[in-house]
């Protein structure tokens, strides 16, 4: 089911009062900070050379005639898959309101959730900002995201790498100079890489 902005209030009054046991899934506009919320860094990489950095379309615009290229979105570290029919462009249709920063994005809630959420003064879309604005202030979960970012870069790109069970084992114990110290002998452009992203991971 997909619903947009006052409906969303409508919808969780309505699961509340069915009493459904079920997920309730809709798509929820929330307001992304640009370059906050969503990613505005991306890398890629042929093989262990770094080939690019920047917005996603300025990336693939570099590398989308190397075979065997891979984009990261450096926040999560995740490889990016694009489909070459639909090229990302700086100026690409968004939903919601782009200029603003609005972007819609599903959500899977129980209907409980819903009803929690739209009793909390603006409703849904204010209550979900607040809770991911303490979540990202939070020390800890910032240092946790940016460890589970590093380990599925580390992951896709050098997996088989020397050293790479120890990095990984000093990355999740905190041990930053024995992480440093496991990625030392990796390719240059890996290595610096994995330092810069580790700015935050430890």
């Amino acid at each position: 089911m997909n619903l947009r902005g006052g409906s969303i209030k409508a919808e969780a009054a309505k699961a509340a009062k069915n009493g459904s046991s079920n997920n309730t899934r809709i798509i929820l506009t929330i307001w992304f900070y640009p370059g906050i919320y969503n990613s505005m860094s991306y890398s890629a990489f042929s093989g262990f050379s770094h080939i690019a950095s920047g917005s996603l379309a300025e990336v693939y615009g570099v590398c989308r005639d190397q075979p065997g290229a891979l984009i990261f979105d450096e926040d999560t570290g995740r490889v990016v898959d694009i489909d070459p029919r639909h090229p990302p462009t700086e100026n690409a249709a968004r939903p919601g309101r782009p200029r603003l920063g609005v972007v819609a994005r599903e959500v899977t809630l129980l209907p409980r959730h819903w009803d929690w959420l739209a009793a909390q003064p603006g409703g849904a879309s204010v209550a979900l900002r607040k809770l991911v604005e303490e979540a990202r202030h939070d020390p800890r979960l910032r240092v946790k995201a940016a460890r589970h970012s590093l380990y599925r870069f580390m992951t896709s790109l050098v997996g088989n790498a020397p050293g790479y069970e120890e990095a990984i084992r000093a990355l999740y114990a905190g041990q930053r100079d024995e992480f440093l110290a496991h990625i030392e002998g990796w390719p240059t452009d890996v290595r610096a890489k994995l330092e810069e992203m580790a700015e935050t991971a430890f």
